[in-house]
């Protein structure tokens, strides 16, 4: 089951997401606990930064992919057969550590009738890697985000990537990768398409 996330609006205590100062204090508590100085000259400004820099990582919350895949395109010359972008990078942050996951994510769909523009389904990706998510969810999230909005034959979304909760902590295995991959429509029901879809990924 995907995460259910909801929209924050950017500012406002009464809306439940803490206020700027409250999230540079909160900063300072875990410079403390990691057993430095936030007083210190090179520290006193890191808390204002981090802050920064998390509204910047985290900037899908405040995006709706919705909004993003609303205009299509129907003059497409009768133009039926699988239209996929590969290799979209992306930077996102585990829910579990907050640490990145590094990677890139190809998405595919057979259009009926509509094509969205190429850059759409970057945003998509975008969107949904600037939140905290787990590589799953991510890869569910895209694929019904266009299922749902374009309405197409069928959606298929491969993500490969890189955990740094695993390369940099625990057992610490820097280089391996994982892949998912969610699939509906014809992509689901027809073993072929699957296959064209990943014959075509791997293709260079």
């Amino acid at each position: 089951m995907d995460a259910i996330v909801k929209n924050f609006p950017r500012t406002g205590q009464e809306s439940g997401r803490p206020t700027q100062q409250e999230a540079e204090d909160a900063v300072r508590v875990l410079l403390r606990w990691a057993g430095d100085d936030p007083l210190r000259e090179g520290l006193l400004d890191t808390p204002m930064r981090v802050a920064k820099a998390y509204r910047e990582l985290f900037s899908g919350y405040d995006q709706s992919p919705e909004d993003v895949l609303g205009r299509t395109f129907e003059e497409v010359a009768g133009y039926d057969d699988m239209v996929l972008v590969r290799d979209i990078p992306f930077f996102s942050h585990c829910e579990h550590h907050v640490v990145p996951i590094i990677g890139k994510a190809h998405v595919a769909y057979l259009p009926e009738g509509r094509v969205l523009g190429l850059s759409k389904i970057a945003r998509v990706v975008e969107i949904y890697g600037r939140r905290l998510q787990t590589q799953e969810s991510m890869t569910a999230q895209i694929a019904r985000a266009i299922d749902e909005t374009l309405a197409p034959r069928g959606v298929a979304v491969m993500i490969e990537a890189e955990h740094m909760c695993m390369a940099m902590r625990g057992v610490q295995k820097q280089g391996s990768t994982t892949l998912t991959t969610t699939f509906t429509g014809a992509f689901k029901t027809d073993a072929a398409e699957q296959a064209r879809f990943i014959t075509m990924v791997r293709s260079r």
